[in-house]
């Protein structure tokens, strides 16, 4: 590449959006696909942004929800699962006795939308995302089926309204999200990735279940 041509390309991509010092440490980097600055978030992870950038992830029974103030644009993206837990049940984690659930999903989502509100976000016109959930696990215990009601549950008793949704299934997903435009890209993964994210949400599973013992709009579509 000439020098003429490096120097055209470095003055067509645009400056790092000034990041929160909450999440300065987060890795964010260049995305020739996406034409844009991109955060990549794991399990357990949020993130927030008043900038133009991308958040994404990828999910397999996880849960992420995309939630921003259009007019404050102001958003982010978090990712969570329930512990595995065969005492809890798919339908009872609002029960005070089990608690689980509530330590890393309402954390979630909590974590994410407080965060929001002290940019000046508010709660009435906040747009809210939901993707993943899929049945990749094996196990007696549909994971992804029990993150679904969880994140339904939680929403609907918080008073807010999904916007779009693309939750359930049998393939995991790439979700790429613009919080400053409330744009959503989803794309369902091939098999073989589907074999190594499900053995990255095993070991997921394995550490917050060690952590509890120890404790106690429209969605585009893309190929």
């Amino acid at each position: 590449m000439s020098t003429a041509r490096l120097k055209t390309g470095l003055a067509a991509r645009p400056a790092q959006p000034d990041m929160l010092p909450a999440f300065a440490h987060m890795q964010r980097f260049w995305d020739p696909q996406l034409d844009s600055w991109n955060v990549k978030i794991l399990p357990g992870e949020y993130y927030v942004t008043r900038g133009e950038e991308a958040v994404s992830t990828v999910l397999g029974s996880c849960i992420s929800a995309c939630v921003r103030d259009p007019m404050k644009n102001v958003g982010g993206m978090n990712h969570f699962m329930l512990p595995e837990d065969a005492s809890t049940g798919p339908n009872n984690w609002l029960d005070p006795t089990v608690g689980l659930a509530t330590r890393y999903g309402s954390y979630a989502m909590e974590s994410l939308i407080n965060d929001l509100l002290k940019l000046g976000a508010i709660r009435e016109r906040l747009e809210i995302k939901v993707f993943g959930g899929g049945r990749v696990l094996s196990g007696i215990t549909d994971v992804g089926a029990r993150n679904i009601t969880f994140v339904r549950k939680y929403l609907q008793l918080e008073g807010y309204r999904i916007s779009a949704e693309d939750l359930g299934g049998t393939q995991p997903r790439k979700v790429v999200y613009f919080p400053a435009t409330g744009r959503a890209k989803v794309r369902s993964l091939r098999p073989v990735e589907n074999r190594i994210i499900s053995h990255h949400e095993q070991l997921y599973l394995a550490s917050i279940g060690t952590a509890a013992a120890v404790a106690g709009g429209d969605v585009e579509l893309f190929d």
